[in-house]
């Protein structure tokens, strides 16, 4: 998701930047998003300097924990939304995947989409790559499921979905003892069943205009 950098930190032993990322996390899930440089340096036995020679600077080492952790995030919800099962399966169990992996590395989360992307903006690029693709991923799915023929609406709904999801999520997690997670999905999820259908319904009617193909490419949305 993120480029390499250059540099010392892109030569360093892998196994040890590994390390050294385990030990970002251990300070980050134990001290929250406001853990500092200098306590995960501590954590992992080195001077702050040496701790940003392994990645460049102090964006190189958010970026690698951004691509460390959005990726396990990414592969978990793929696997979901791309299962051969009912649609209203595969939303549920997308939804409560997302919900499930935010609130246990709740820590981790904040510091990565609060603390990480305000302070640097290539980290804050990183996730919003990240945010674009899993919406453009989802939108393929829509369509490839016969959801939706036309694709803009397609990609419309696919990132207003997962930005819907996301806001909810964030709302969730500073409710989550009044709230339980079960109760979000169960309101995401008939959103989302209930209120695109509805919509469709409306454009199958308009996909069927003279002049117009529904599956036609649109060379905005590249496959």
């Amino acid at each position: 998701m993120t480029g390499s950098r250059g540099g010392a930190g892109a030569r360093r032993d892998p196994g040890r930047r590994r390390a050294l990322l385990e030990a970002a996390d251990r300070v980050i899930q134990r001290e929250g998003p406001e853990a500092s440089m200098a306590a995960i340096a501590a954590e992992a036995g080195i001077s702050k300097p040496i701790l940003y020679r392994h990645f460049g600077d102090k964006s190189g080492l958010y970026q690698a924990l951004a691509e460390r952790h959005t990726r396990k995030l990414i592969e978990g919800i793929r696997e979901e939304f791309s299962r051969d099962d009912p649609i209203r399966d595969r939303t549920r169990t997308t939804i409560d995947t997302y919900l499930a992996t935010i609130s246990k590395n709740l820590n981790l989360y904040r510091f990565l989409m609060h603390r990480a992307s305000a302070e640097d903006t290539a980290t804050h690029s990183a996730m919003s790559t990240m945010i674009r693709d899993v919406s453009r991923e989802l939108a393929e799915v829509m369509i490839a499921d016969g959801e939706l023929a036309d694709r803009t609406r397609a990609y419309v709904w696919g990132h207003a979905i997962v930005g819907m999801v996301q806001t909810a999520g964030d709302w969730w997690l500073d409710h989550g003892e009044d709230v339980p997670r079960e109760d979000v999905v169960d309101g995401l999820v008939d959103l989302v069943l209930r209120g695109l259908p509805a919509a469709a319904s409306g454009d199958r009617a308009a996909d069927q205009a003279p002049g117009r193909s529904p599956d036609s490419p649109d060379p905005r949305f590249p496959r």
